[in-house]
């Protein structure tokens, strides 16, 4: 087949009107950027919806492997299958990050035949709303270091900030800096640092907002630091009057971004956190927007079921009340293979017993599914390597289940090699009505709550507690913010919190080394192992490939 862009720039795309006059838009409810991207005013929610009894799917995974699942393209063709199939539906998506793209994992807007188009735009700046959030972000920054500058209102010490600067890149060097230096006109010194776009708190904020009223409100709430000891007080972001500013520069980046898929299907890419630091899901307004405007909303959450999914019932279903009517998990015999044994570079061979022994990582994620009580459909991401006897080895298994199985080769030709997913997810999703259960209570201890996803979720036999953690917990339940839902921070490469352990580990505890309070996103991120909020560039970064000659951006994946 051909690279992906070339796949994406051999399609006539629709003018971006159509696709928007197709989704029941009316003219004044949204602004072109461009030919074929658009943003999609907020307020079409205050109107009727097209069918209050549309349906949510919400697409996951089995944990990722460097072989990859495909979640992003499954969802893509998932959508294009039902459009083959007369249904009205409309994608929800994350917006990708520039570090992963210019890093190691590249883009996010599908591959082959089942793409968001136009690809190089939305990998890369899009309409702007992660330089919105970072600008927002810095704002407060600035604001918060010119306060100590001028010793303001706030009493904030500046040996106890809790608030970090943001930057949509992977750049290591930035994890821990200082600064003030230069003297006195040059601020206050201090110890500080960056964190990717994608694990900043107003990124949260701007996907969990139900609108910009809601925007200010968790804004203002945005905990950024203490005064010194012995009172250390909370200091909120409202004490430093930014939010208005912040809200302003937010207020375009609210709107819900409309692309097409390849075949012509609408597709609404907004908000990009990252699940494996943050909570995964994209915004809650396109999520609506998308129910709001079809009969079908196909979503996705970030990387295996016990990051993204998790966070996407617990965080997101439990603040929006959204309630998905069927999951869909990604799985590929390549993948089931490296939790089987084999290494990268024997996946193209066939080996039934290798997919057989990497069926407990699938098994896991199938119990994780049913902990919420909602449908499970497993759908094989095929390539053109796979076996029969490969795909018969994961068809019989969850025979055994008594869980839909279907296989899916959107991939190779789209729409119409997803049709018999499409009719599996159609189906569990319309004999489903019971309300998902959530993996835990918010009157629960925060001890209890990463337990309860710990064990029942990831399958640890238990839960260590570091003496910072711990010291983070009680000032959390001190200040009232212990009853908040947690988002845990933990490696995708593993169900558990060391990437090593591939298929499905036992016998293991989850380590604990620390809780920050997100009090503007309205929970607690719980900081597993080694893993951090700005990550690193790879040895050889995807940026070495791209290049743009003859008027055209080349090697974009």
């Amino acid at each position: 087949m051909k690279p992906d862009i070339d796949i994406s720039r051999s399609i006539e795309p629709k003018p971006i009107g159509d696709i928007a006059s197709n989704l029941g838009l009316k003219a004044s409810e949204w602004l072109p950027y461009g030919q074929h991207i658009a943003k999609v005013d907020r307020t079409v929610l205050e109107r009727p919806a097209k069918n209050k009894n549309a349906r949510l799917i919400l697409v996951s995974a089995i944990t990722p492997t460097p072989a990859g699942e495909g979640k992003t393209t499954t969802s893509i063709g998932l959508a294009q299958g039902m459009a083959k199939l007369g249904e009205s539906v409309c994608l929800a998506l994350r917006e990708p990050s520039l570090g992963p793209c210019m890093g190691i994992k590249g883009g996010a807007t599908g591959g082959g035949f089942s793409q968001v188009y136009p690809m190089e735009r939305i990998n890369l700046h899009f309409t702007g709303d992660f330089h919105a959030i970072t600008s927002a972000n810095n704002l407060l920054s600035a604001m918060l270091d010119n306060d100590l500058h001028f010793r303001g209102a706030s009493g904030l010490d500046a040996r106890r900030v809790l608030w970090r600067r943001v930057i949509d890149m992977n750049d290591r060097s930035l994890r821990n800096i200082n600064v003030g230096l230069g003297g006195p006109l040059q601020g206050v010194p201090r110890e500080t640092g960056f964190d990717i776009t994608a694990a900043s708190e107003v990124m949260a904020i701007l996907c969990l907002a139900e609108n910009a009223d809601d925007l200010r409100a968790r804004l203002d709430r945005i905990l950024i630091g203490y005064t010194p000891a012995p009172e250390r007080k909370p200091v909120l972001a409202d004490t430093l009057n930014a939010s208005g500013a912040m809200v302003a520069l937010l207020s375009d980046a609210l709107n819900p971004n409309l692309v097409q898929t390849l075949e012509g299907v609408p597709a609404l890419i907004h908000g990009g956190p990252f699940a494996n630091i943050a909570h995964g899901c994209n915004s809650v307004v396109a999520t609506r927007t998308a129910l709001h405007l079809a009969d079908w909303a196909v979503t996705e959450a970030g990387f295996g079921f016990d990051l993204g999914a998790e966070k996407f019932f617990d965080i997101k279903c439990r603040a929006a009340g959204l309630d998905p009517a069927a999951v869909v998990l990604v799985a590929t015999s390549r993948a089931l293979k490296m939790h089987g044994g084999r290494a990268k570079t024997e996946l193209t061979e066939p080996d039934a017993d290798a997919v057989r022994k990497g069926l407990p990582n699938l098994e896991k994620h199938i119990e994780s599914v049913g902990h919420f009580g909602k449908p499970c459909v497993v759908v094989v991401n095929r390539f053109g390597t796979d076996t029969d006897e490969e795909i018969d080895v994961i068809r019989k298994r969850c025979s055994e289940l008594g869980v839909a199985f279907a296989t899916s080769d959107h991939h190779a030709k789209g729409g119409e090699g997803a049709i018999e997913a499409a009719k599996a997810v159609m189906e569990q999703a319309k004999s489903s009505s019971a309300p998902y259960t959530p993996m835990y209570e918010l009157e629960d201890s925060v001890h209890d709550k990463v337990r309860k996803v710990a064990e029942k979720v990831y399958g640890a036999r238990g839960v260590t507690f570091t003496k910072e953690a711990e010291k983070n917990i009680a000032d959390a339940d001190k200040l009232g913010y212990g009853k908040l839902p947690v988002c845990i921070a933990k490696t995708q490469n593993s169900l558990s919190d060391d990437p090593t352990l591939l298929g499905r580990p036992s016998d293991f505890d989850v380590t604990v080394r620390g809780v920050q309070v997100n009090a503007g996103a309205g929970f607690l991120v719980v900081l597993t192992g080694d893993i951090m909020r700005m990550p690193g560039l790879p040895r050889t970064p995807r940026a070495c490939d791209i290049d743009f000659r003859n008027g055209q951006i080349e090697g974009l994946q």
